[in-house]
């Protein structure tokens, strides 16, 4: 039995359309490469064959993974919370008490997590200290580049 894994409604679309387009879109393009490679003749040295049976690898591999990832989900809609408290879903505003440096995350499922955009999974180290705190709570974060020291100073859910 698979065990579930939280996930915004927003990750769980996202996930359902990147499957929908793998699997109608993706695939049938690759399935034609491979084709059209296997007409060049001799498939031991044929580099595009080789190719498109890599890109088919890859993506059979992406699907089997997204579709595990749908039946584990389980989507909680963080608009329906409300309170100071960080859970799943929330964005959180935090500053770096060494650098007066803030932060605006939002915490997230581990399919739906992209550091890049602010969205950190619930697993990560930083997101584990936030959750159960409050506005104002001081929170220790061990990171590799060692300890550091946040405060907490807004949650909204949306």
């Amino acid at each position: 039995m698979n065990q579930q894994v939280p996930i915004t409604p927003a990750g769980f679309v996202a996930i359902e359309a990147e499957l929908k387009e793998r699997k109608n879109v993706t695939r049938p393009e690759i399935v034609e490469s491979i084709a059209t490679a296997r007409e060049h003749g001799d498939l031991k040295e044929n580099a595009e064959y080789h190719a498109a049976k890599e890109q088919q690898s890859f993506n059979e591999g992406r699907i089997k993974e997204l579709e595990g990832a749908i039946s584990a989900a389980q989507v909680i809609d963080p608009s329906k919370f409300t309170g100071k408290n960080v859970k799943f879903g929330a964005h959180v505003v935090i500053v770096d008490e060494a650098t007066d440096e803030e932060r605006n995350l939002q915490i997230v499922g581990q399919y739906e997590s992209n550091a890049d955009k602010g969205m950190i999974s619930i697993t990560s180290p930083i997101a584990k200290a936030l959750i159960g705190k409050s506005v104002g709570d001081s929170v220790k974060v061990t990171t590799p580049k060692g300890k550091v020291d946040y405060e907490i100073l807004e949650v909204i859910y949306k």
